[in-house]
């Protein structure tokens, strides 16, 4: 089993490679090589008994996504992406990207005619107000950002390329991931982590919604169980319709602060400050809230039960599992 991670070097591609290197199989084959691709250089996985070989470019460069599947891997997580803030903000950038880049990655397989696993990472931006509350899955998509956008048609490319026998490809519509390690990013979603992670570590957090904005999360480690599921699936059994939203856990800003004070304290939630901000607010006006995901819980996937459980993922994996003061 020879597996390409594109977007190696983001969270979670770096975390899917250190679970595979520790457990050296994926969809129950043996891993023979690992691929790791992004924009710059990802760090390879510790204790890999495979070979693991890190690149870099441009993916969606002429040639470079040909480049890349000419060398025949069985299974691609397709995870590279600019994310939602950004994508808005930056129309060109996110088309080239979230969409010429995923075309390529397909047409080179296509080309390369070896029918490789692609393992999409798509987005419930796929969706757009109004929504029925929870949405269903057989809800239709309606976008109304320029990335769910993006990542609809990915969707619809990833199922039409399975259709034609190009493929074998699933979409998987993430919850918003959280809590993410690290330093915040351009997502428009970043305020959902940072209100957990930069109380925890001691620093101040700025929350740009109210309180009241609920929306559907699970954590990074469900992340990488979901794309590992998705790698082991059976396509006979999902049938023709390959893009699906997965499980997780909805609650509100207010109740994600109360979780955190269950756990942490009162003077940790105290770190939070409240700054409206416009442009966030107007992004997320249209996302939705929570979901019946039965279809993917009938096909095994799995995420948390309650935001509590999703901050002591984030304390153990991130923290060493200790709670700060």
């Amino acid at each position: 089993m020879r597996v390409l991670i594109i977007g190696g070097a983001g969270m979670i591609g770096r975390k899917l490679a250190q679970r595979l290197a520790a457990e050296g199989r994926v969809g129950g084959r043996t891993i023979e090589s690992m691929t790791l691709y992004d924009i710059v250089p990802a760090p390879p996985p510790a204790g890999a008994a495979f070979p693991v070989r890190v690149e870099i470019g441009d993916l969606p460069a002429p040639g470079e996504a040909a480049r890349l599947l000419m060398a025949g891997p069985d299974i691609v997580f397709h995870l590279a992406a600019i994310v939602s803030g950004q994508a808005e903000q930056d129309f060109d950038l996110g088309y080239r990207i979230n969409l010429d880049g995923t075309r390529a990655v397909l047409e080179a397989a296509r080309t390369a005619g070896h029918r490789p696993r692609v393992i999409f990472a798509s987005s419930l931006a796929a969706y757009g107000a109004p929504l029925p509350d929870p949405i269903g899955d057989d809800y239709l998509v309606a976008p109304l950002t320029s990335y769910g956008t993006q990542k609809a048609i990915g969707e619809l490319l990833v199922s039409d390329y399975t259709r034609k026998g190009f493929v074998d490809g699933y979409a998987l519509r993430l919850p918003t991931i959280c809590v993410r390690p690290g330093k915040p990013n351009a997502a428009a979603s970043g305020f959902f982590s940072a209100i957990i992670r930069e109380p925890l570590a001691g620093q101040e957090a700025v929350l740009p919604v109210s309180e009241d904005v609920m929306h559907w999360h699970a954590s990074p480690r469900a992340a990488v169980g979901f794309l590992l599921h998705a790698a082991a699936l059976d396509g006979e059994r999902v049938g023709p319709r390959r893009a699906f939203t997965l499980p997780g856990v909805a609650v509100t800003v207010g109740e994600q602060i109360a979780a955190l004070r269950t756990i942490a304290g009162d003077k940790v939630a105290a770190r939070i400050r409240r700054a409206p901000d416009p442009f966030v607010q107007r992004i997320i006006a249209g996302w939705p809230r929570r979901f019946d995901t039965k279809r993917a819980r009938d096909l095994g996937f799995e995420a948390e039960k309650s935001f509590e459980e999703i901050i002591r993922v984030h304390i153990e994996d991130e923290l060493g599992g200790g709670v700060p003061s």
